[in-house]
């Protein structure tokens, strides 16, 4: 098996396993972040399972890179994989990984796979909003001056953020919570390029599709 089928067929089986770990990864973070009363046993336990499934972004990082067999160039081709693994919350961003796969797809239009790129970029920006209102939260609701004083606020301030709207109402102030802004507004763009560009892309083959597949009379080289 070469390399590059090796690497796909990792990729291909550990797909699930890798959404279930994020969903834990991700579950186990709101619990620590918004029961605040949780008895410190519950708290180590959500810190655990936190950790482990980290662990398992890390180990799939490193099976991925043997497996390319590119070395340390395979950090700089794949830099959405090393990001995701030192800010697993921000894996959702994945999706640009199926955007490409349907931009290398030339023959006909494939209503299925643009529409599965749609559904999964709406999904994404569903778990990206909320993994960075927790973090917003966890970090402003206790700092001097923060305007962001709820969970409410934390997520009206995600989903004006994330639609690139801003409206400027609630902010956050610490440093750490800012990056998560930073961190919001690329993701926002990319998830919001891939929706657009999928559906372009889309709309474009189609009409293509159709004026190549005219009428014999009205093409080229056609007996008038």
């Amino acid at each position: 098996m070469s390399d590059e089928s090796g690497l796909s067929e990792w990729r291909r089986r550990t797909e699930v396993p890798l959404f279930a770990a994020s969903g834990l990864f991700l579950a186990s973070y709101a619990v620590r972040v918004l029961a605040t009363d949780l008895p410190q046993g519950w708290r180590d336990t959500c810190l655990a399972v936190t950790y482990a499934a980290w662990a398992l972004f890390v180990v799939d990082y490193v099976v991925c890179w043997r497996l390319s067999g590119e070395g340390a160039s395979y950090v700089r081709r794949h830099p959405l994989d090393a990001i995701v693994v030192v800010l697993p919350l921000l894996r959702p961003l994945r999706v640009v990984r199926i955007y490409e796969s349907v931009q290398h797809r030339r023959a006909r239009p494939r209503l299925a796979l643009h529409a599965r790129v749609i559904v999964y970029s709406g999904m994404s920006a569903v778990l990206l909003g909320f993994a960075g209102a927790l973090a917003v939260y966890a970090y402003e609701r206790g700092a001097p001056g923060a305007t962001i004083r709820t969970f409410g606020d934390s997520v009206w301030w995600a989903c004006s953020t994330l639609t690139t709207v801003g409206y400027g109402d609630v902010a956050p102030v610490t440093f750490m919570g800012r990056t998560v802004a930073v961190v919001m507004m690329a993701g926002g763009l990319a998830l919001l390029g891939a929706v657009t560009g999928s559906f372009s892309s889309w709309l474009i083959q189609t009409f293509s599709m159709d004026e190549d597949s005219g009428p014999p009379g009205n093409t080229p080289g056609a007996r008038q």
